[in-house]
């Protein structure tokens, strides 16, 4: 025998395929239907002293039905089950309503993590016991519950994380990432629990798209520069993306990924606040400057044109100092009358 022709083989590219299946209601009535009969059948059969019929018949009511009735899967809207047949891949079965497949199908979901096929032996052996088949559909309905994959879009709110960013400034980030399940045969085959395994990708893309930007544009930044405070719709495109890529061969899309939280960390964000505040401060005196030298401007250009007073340049120096003082100081201006001379 060859070696490797047991070893397991990485199919990345695995899709999902339509389960057969015939409608439940059907099946079901025709099953109550052999089980009363075979049920009487076999206490005839006892009574009649044909003891190979009654066996017969006992061994369909017993085994045969509950069988059957392991067949029987409901579905709500937005909900799949992957089945499997004696450890192949057999099909998924998506869609609202009542089916009926193979008995000897198996629900695979390894991130719920739950009941597992020596209980579902368990619980038909304990139902073939009592002969309650009501508890048997029961028992089987409840078990596939717990391995029905979710095809409805969900939304997974990692933790806020520390993370550096382009300029090494440690800042405090968290996102929110709306996915759905796209291929259930890649997500519960390629990976073994997915929900898990989107939230440890979408921590690793987070990291790497921080990175890759500053919180902030300072100084003389270039105009088209990104920013995460001020490129945040540009930023999620890119970390969808990369998160997209990372989580295609789990079967999973991902809808849109946000920006929900961002903020210097605490030990930093002092220092940060007080540079703010005081580019913000830079930023108004140099509008206020500018704004008080074109007040002065033309002011002087409307004293020539209407040639109201002529100002030689010592007066114009200390008329443009004081219309300087009054517009750009922090207080109001004291009115002083000067009833002498000039000089």
């Amino acid at each position: 025998m060859d070696k490797n022709e047991n070893a397991v083989v990485y199919d990345p590219n695995m899709e999902e395929k339509r389960a057969p299946s015939v409608g439940g209601m059907g099946v079901m009535l025709l099953n109550i239907l052999l089980f009363i009969a075979a049920l009487c059948l076999s206490v005839w059969g006892f009574w009649a002293l044909r003891i190979a019929l009654g066996v017969c018949a006992l061994v369909v009511a017993c085994f045969v039905c509950p069988t059957i009735f392991c067949g029987l899967k409901i579905l709500k809207p937005k909900e799949a089950l992957v089945l499997t047949l004696f450890g192949k891949y057999y099909g998924t079965l998506k869609g609202p309503g009542f089916f009926f497949v193979n008995p000897f199908v198996s629900a695979f979901n390894p991130s719920s993590g739950n009941t597992t096929t020596g209980s579902l032996a368990a619980e038909q052996t304990v139902s073939a016991k009592t002969g309650d088949q009501a508890s048997q559909l029961n028992a089987t309905l409840t078990l596939s519950r717990k391995k029905k994959i979710s095809l409805k879009t969900m939304t997974l709110n990692n933790d806020r994380q520390k993370i550096n960013d382009l300029l090494g400034n440690p800042i405090i980030i968290g996102i929110v990432v709306i996915w759905r399940v796209a291929n259930t045969a890649k997500a519960v085959f390629n990976v073994d629990n997915y929900t898990e395994f989107l939230s440890i990708q979408c921590d690793s893309a987070l990291r790497n798209t921080v990175r890759l930007y500053p919180y902030d544009i300072t100084g003389e930044g270039i105009d088209n520069e990104k920013s995460l405070r001020g490129s945040s719709q540009e930023i999620a495109g890119k970390l969808k993306d990369e998160i997209q890529s990372k989580v295609h061969t789990a079967g999973l899309e991902i809808v849109e990924a946000r920006i929900t939280h961002l903020a210097y960390a605490p030990e930093i964000a002092a220092a940060m606040l007080q540079r703010q505040q005081a580019s913000a401060v830079v930023d108004a005196r140099q509008m206020i400057v500018d704004g008080a030298v074109g007040m002065v401007e033309m002011a002087l250009s409307k004293l020539n044109e209407k040639e109201i007073v002529h100002l030689d340049e010592e007066r114009k120096a200390a008329m443009v100092s004081n219309l300087l003082v009054v517009l750009c100081g922090n207080r109001d201006a004291q009115p002083i009358v000067n009833s002498g001379s000039l000089y």
